[in-house]
């Protein structure tokens, strides 16, 4: 397969997703229901993105996340409450029933806090629900205290992920397995409900950091490679090192670089807007149509094949003025 089996489709210079708003007060401030959902993701599709992303989490404790990353927790952010979140995979299952064409991405879903064999079904039950559009986006997880919610182990995650790949790319790839590892066991497992794809859907693994284990990964198992800079700085000149990171790695694993997709999720400020700061050195792209538009072709002469756009503030009068963005790159 090619990058273009995995993202058919415009003539832009890259592919657009769009990050939903399944988490508590992400939709400008407010708290997203179905009804908002269905619009959201509806406008979307009429719009041209490409995709349609979510996160997956229960339950985060700001507090707690800058703690465990060294950031010093102010009064303010100790006093802020939990963030709960719709879950992530039953959303994308109704949102599949009221779109038609946007692909549907989890970014990215953590194997630690599912069975793998029950995950690959997940997957291949949503991709046959969405009429093959699912992008099977994974992850270690993160966040130690959401784990410790969840009363799920935080330790060796490279380990325990490498694992979960094993049994969730052997049944979607081969709809068997027989497996027995260290924290993962699935003996003479089959999945004989198949989706559409005889493969199943792309594989799609997040890996910010430069660590040789997530890039062996990537490189010996992933379609799409994905670096999430929502909190960082969204800029194209943060792709460079990245990307010769991950272009190393293919190397090194015997793998061919131009095979694999990249992508990049990245906070977008349109309409003037002032946009709360999520965390330090948190830097939203931010400008015209024209000067986004620009920023995108930045990125994609940097080697992204998609941007995930997080819209600052996430609302329907953003899609709107993101709009075009989308025709501006359309006419590239």
């Amino acid at each position: 397969m090619s990058i273009d089996d995995f993202l058919p489709g415009t003539r832009r210079p890259l592919k657009v997703g769009l990050l939903l708003p399944n988490g508590e007060g992400m939709l400008d401030g407010r708290t997203a229901r179905w009804d908002d959902f269905r619009t959201f993701a509806q406008h979307a599709e009429d719009a041209g993105f490409d995709a349609l992303w979510t996160v997956d989490h229960l339950l985060v404790r700001p507090a707690a996340v800058a703690a465990q990353f060294g950031v010093p927790v102010s009064p303010q952010l100790a006093a802020e409450p939990p963030q709960g979140f719709w879950d992530c995979w039953m959303l994308l299952a109704a949102l599949a029933g009221v779109t038609s064409r946007i692909r549907l991405g989890t970014l990215v879903s953590c194997t630690g806090y599912r069975n793998p064999v029950v995950l690959a079904n997940m997957a291949t039950t949503l991709d046959e629900a969405s009429g093959g559009r699912l992008v099977l986006g994974l992850g270690a997880g993160n966040y130690a205290d959401e784990h410790r919610s969840l009363g799920v182990p935080f330790d060796h995650q490279v380990s325990r992920f490498e694992e979960a790949l094993a049994i969730i790319l052997g049944l979607l790839r081969h709809g068997a397995v027989d497996f027995a590892g260290e924290w993962y066991t699935a003996r003479e497992c089959e999945l004989r409900m198949r989706g559409p794809r005889p493969g199943g859907p792309p594989l799609l693994i997040g890996a910010l950091g430069q660590g040789p284990r997530m890039l062996r990964l990537v490189a010996e198992y992933a379609d799409y490679w994905n670096a999430g800079l929502a909190f960082e700085r969204s800029h194209p000149d943060r792709i460079p090192p990245l990307r010769a990171a991950v272009d190393a790695a293919c190397l090194a694993h015997g793998r061919d670089p131009a095979t694999l997709a990249r992508t990049v999720t990245i906070r977008v400020a349109l309409l003037g807007r002032t946009v709360s700061i999520q965390s330090p050195g948190e830097e939203q792209l931010r400008g015209t149509p024209e000067a986004i538009a620009e920023a995108f072709r930045a990125f994609a002469r940097a080697g992204i094949d998609e941007a995930q756009v997080w819209l600052a503030p996430n609302s329907l009068a953003q899609i709107e003025a993101f709009s075009p963005v989308l025709a501006l790159l359309d006419g590239t």
